[in-house]
This record gives structure tokens, sequence and C-alpha cells, in this order.
């Protein structure tokens, strides 16, 4: 039984540092980590709750990576924060209550939308050009730093793409917008996974090893992209969020076919 164990945790610990490095620079690792998780056996609500705990301690990481390296708008972020925390915990709690395969049909064409512009706008996001809020602006991102982080906790899949994107329609290049976007992550990230743990959603044994794991997947990562640059940033971001197109296609395909 023990080398079972092992295994797992081998296996899952392989699979956290790929998912981190990944989320750490435009999210899209619970891709990754939550299917590794679901391997193990864990219900779906354990597994989401368990991805919580690793993500969280990933995402810890890459903010204090970005924020070392000047890639965070620090005023902005804590302005935000406490948006992001809320609009996570109560996407939680109401995810609970109602199946979230709703708003699926919705995502897979907010991801499509934003794929097809990232492509359009071929200099996009290369140079930052962000001075201050408008109001405009402000009410922009305000919305959705709650609505995001209520995302996170309510259905989660592609959350960092969502919060990369918004911070480059404030003007931000790729490399901080993605810092923006993993303070805000680990803050939505946070939130929920108290509301997990406070649910008994959460699986200690596989979510610390992972999360360790994770640290590591999120320090390289988060090096690789300040020091790669913003046009890496966008084609890694890209790539992902094409991947999170394929699947959200396939799960809806999968519910339609077998509901």
């Amino acid at each position: 039984m023990e080398e079972i164990h092992f295994g797992l945790l081998a296996f899952l610990m392989a699979a956290g540092f790929a998912a981190a490095f990944i989320d750490a620079v435009v999210g899209g690792g619970g891709l990754i980590s939550i299917p590794a998780l679901l391997f193990t056996g864990l219900s779906p609500a354990v597994a989401l709750g368990t991805n919580k705990l690793a993500a969280t301690m990933g995402a810890l990481t890459s903010t204090i990576s970005f924020l070392r390296s000047g890639k965070l708008h620090m005023k902005l972020v804590l302005k935000l924060l406490p948006l992001s925390i809320i609009g996570s915990a109560i996407g939680v709690y109401i995810v609970q209550l109602i199946p979230s395969e709703f708003l699926k049909p919705l995502i897979l064409v907010l991801l499509i939308l934003v794929t097809v512009y990232t492509l359009l706008k071929k200099d996009w996001g290369m140079e930052s050009t962000f001075r201050q809020l408008s109001f405009k602006m402000a009410l922009f991102i305000i919305s959705a730093a709650f609505v995001i982080g209520f995302y996170d906790g309510f259905l989660g899949a592609g959350t960092g793409s969502f919060l990369l994107f918004a911070f480059l329609l404030l003007g931000f290049d790729f490399v901080q917008a993605a810092g923006n976007a993993k303070a805000l992550n680990f803050g939505s990230n946070l939130a929920a996974l108290l509301t997990f743990i406070a649910f008994g959603s959460v699986n200690f044994f596989y979510g610390i090893p992972m999360g360790l794991a994770m640290v590591l997947g999120a320090l390289a990562g988060s090096r690789v992209a300040i020091k790669s640059g913003a046009s890496y940033v966008k084609v890694l971001f890209i790539m992902i969020t094409v991947l999170l197109i394929g699947k959200s296609f396939w799960d809806y395909m999968q519910t339609r076919l077998f509901s």
C-alpha cells in the first residue's frame, strides 16, 4: 500500500510542477493538475479543493517572484485583491448549491473571443502603455476582479487567462499583466481554499506534496517569463487558451451527448 501511495505522490508532484510552471505565466495549470488528482480516485469536489491547496502555494510563490522583479503593480493589486477574495468565496459557496454546467457554453465563447482578439492585435501587450486608470477603466477592472474571482471559486478553468486579458486591456504588457493576474489569482485561490476546507473537501496527504512541487514549478515558470519577456508570454498565452477552448468544447459535447 505504501508503494502505491509513494507512486501516486511522485506522479502528483510531477504533474504539479508542470502545472505550476504554466500557471505561473498565463494560468491554465488546472488542465494538468485537476485530471491528475481525479486519476488518484478523489471525488470531483475533493480534487478541486486539493488542487486549490496546491495552487495557492504555487500562486504565492509566483506573486513573490513577480513582485521582487518589479513586474507587479502593487498599489493597484492591493485595491483589487479584496474583491477577488470575496468573489471567490461566494463562488465556492454557490457551486455547493447549484451545478456549474450552465456556465460552460458561455466560458467556451469567451475563451474563443479572447484568443481571436489576441491573435488579431499583433503588437498588443509587447510594451506597457499603462499610466493611470480612467473612471471607465477603474469600473471595468473592479468588476473584472470580482466577477473573475467569483468564477474562480465557481468553476475555475481559465481564470488566469481571463485575469491576464483584463490587465492587458488596461495597457500592461504581457509580463506585467501576468504578474498582476497571478497576485489576484492567489487571493481567489486562498479564499476558495478556505471555503473548501470548511466543507471538508481537501485531501492534505496529496495536496501538500503537490503544493511543494508547485512552489518549485511556479518559481521556475515565473523566472522564465520575466527573463524571456512579453513575446514568450504571449505565445504561451495563446497556446493555453487554445487548449482551454478544446477542453471546454470536449466537456460541453460530453455533457450534451450523455445527458
